[in-house]
């Protein structure tokens, strides 16, 4: 919301994103009076390529805002590549909610990354970060600026301070020190074991999930190649939402979304876990039921 409320130019998106994304550039949109213009693309199978998004650049746009990893199908954007097409006088703003922890990415060739703590860090809800660089600074106005994202050092009355020369311009009130004390705690714990580490494991935890998928005759959505992946693996049963229900039945969380179930292994996943996945799916479609 800091980074698409303050922009002022067209912004692409795809209109399969989110709606932490599209409704609200969207929203954006209408509170500026337009000065904020959606530039919605609809590229194939969603997936926001470098070629989809120079398809519709002009002098118009002014930034691209992109899930680094899509919700549905986990489908990993190339971020350095999507910087080449945009050029260095527009902005990237990237949600890193799918990825950040379990990407050994180079966040840097962005100019706006935000995510949270609730998915690949541990740390629960109410976790959240926003990262800006120099340039996002420069040209995304603090719309939302509080009075700790200001130049004062203190309390302030009878003045109105200007908002702060860097990224503290977008704070808008203290933050909530458990909440931080928790997101610190899993960052942590993410840089001690390694991000490269977790990405080899994850990416091994997917291989064999979509094995298994495979084996049983159970559609897969998701990329297979690893650098277009990340932890997500998305399937396409034909009866989704009683592939849904059996899978809970066995104890195993997943989310249905749809004509699809995600399913989304973690480093820490164990081989009972990926058994059971195993014997689910292979059941799946075989129940016997008995009529009194």
């Amino acid at each position: 919301m800091h980074a698409l409320y303050g922009v002022s130019g067209a912004v692409v998106a795809s209109t399969a994103e989110f709606p932490s994304v599209s409704l609200t550039l969207e929203r954006a949109a209408t509170a500026s009076g337009r000065a904020v213009t959606p530039r919605w693309i609809t590229p194939e199978d969603g997936r926001v390529t470098p070629d989809a998004v120079s398809a519709v650049l002009d002098d118009e746009v002014v930034a691209l805002a992109v899930s680094h990893v899509d919700f549905r199908t986990g489908y990993r954007a190339d971020l350095a590549a999507l910087r080449d097409v945009l050029g260095p006088d527009r902005l990237l703003i990237v949600d890193a909610v799918q990825s950040f922890g379990v990407i050994d990415a180079d966040y840097s060739v962005a100019d706006v990354v935000v995510g949270h703590g609730y998915k690949w860090l541990r740390a629960g809800r109410g976790t959240g970060f926003a990262w800006f660089s120099p340039q996002a600074r420069e040209r995304i106005a603090p719309v939302l600026s509080g009075i700790t994202g200001t130049t004062a050092s203190g309390l302030f009355v009878d003045e109105l301070p200007a908002p702060a020369p860097d990224a503290k311009a977008y704070t808008i009130s203290v933050p909530d020190t458990l909440a931080a004390g928790r997101l610190s705690t899993g960052a942590r714990d993410v840089r001690d074991a390694g991000v490269a580490a977790i990405e080899e494991r994850v990416s091994a935890q997917v291989d064999a999930v979509i094995e298994t998928a495979d084996r049983h005759g159970i559609a897969v959505v998701s990329p297979r190649d690893r650098t277009e992946r990340a932890g997500i693996v998305a399937l396409a049963p034909e009866e989704p939402a009683r592939l849904a229900a059996a899978l809970a039945n066995a104890g195993l969380v997943v989310t249905a979304r749809g004509e699809s179930i995600r399913v989304a292994p973690h480093a820490g996943t164990d081989a009972e876990t990926l058994a059971l996945l195993d014997e689910t799916l292979g059941a799946f479609g075989k129940e016997s039921f008995i009529v009194p």
